[in-house]
């Protein structure tokens, strides 16, 4: 899917994309693959560091959005209440900070060839409502029962139903997602069995990449 191989030695690194509803488990199937030595890219993590004192979006974030600096750094709830329901001022965010986060995916992949990975994870929560997808080789979709998805959200006691219903709304239905991916990881019958799914994807990847 990706136009061109990436510099450096050696065969070109395999993208594969991770990602998956609210709840569905993504963020710990990102550290199963971690754990089998897998690179693996954060786009939250990214996005954090690039808000937090020192980061590359913060000037040009607060002169977007005046008064949504604080002590050196993006106060994130101050800026949602700048974006969130202003389609404009969210396209304003995101040509600001989508180039920085494509700046930080492009030299941990740089590296990655360097250091002889044969694919990298990029763990993007909304990989398809962004279009990422159509940066990747493959794309892994994680998964559960949607009442589970929905105990698991509301267990957490960070939001309301009403809010996890408008999260949901937002994003790409997760049979939408799993009709997409070429790997599927479902978290619904315990992370044993989910371990078990991705040792069998990291194995199937390897065999392929080179």
């Amino acid at each position: 899917m990706r136009e061109s191989a990436e510099k450096g030695q050696g065969a070109a690194v395999k993208r594969i994309g991770l990602t998956g509803s609210i709840g569905m488990g993504k963020s710990t199937t990102a550290k199963m693959f971690a754990a089998q030595g897998v690179p693996v890219h954060d786009a939250d993590a990214v996005v954090h560091r690039l808000y937090g004192k020192g980061g590359a979006a913060v000037e040009p974030v607060g002169a977007a959005f005046p008064g949504t600096v604080r002590d050196g750094a993006i106060d994130r709830a101050a800026l949602r209440a700048q974006v969130v329901g202003d389609d404009a001022a969210m396209k304003r965010l995101e040509a600001i900070v989508h180039p920085l986060v494509r700046a930080e995916e492009e030299a941990f992949l740089q590296q990655a060839q360097i250091d002889g990975a044969p694919f990298v994870l990029f763990d993007i929560p909304l990989l398809y409502e962004t279009g990422g997808d159509s940066r990747m080789d493959a794309v892994v979709v994680v998964t559960a029962p949607a009442d589970e998805q929905r105990r698991r959200v509301l267990e957490r006691g960070t939001m309301s139903e009403a809010e996890f219903e408008t999260i949901l709304a937002r994003q790409v239905p997760d049979a939408e997602k799993r009709r997409r991916a070429r790997f599927i990881v479902d978290t619904g019958n315990g992370m044993d069995a989910a371990r078990r799914q991705v040792r069998r994807i990291v194995g199937e990847i390897e065999s392929t990449a080179g």
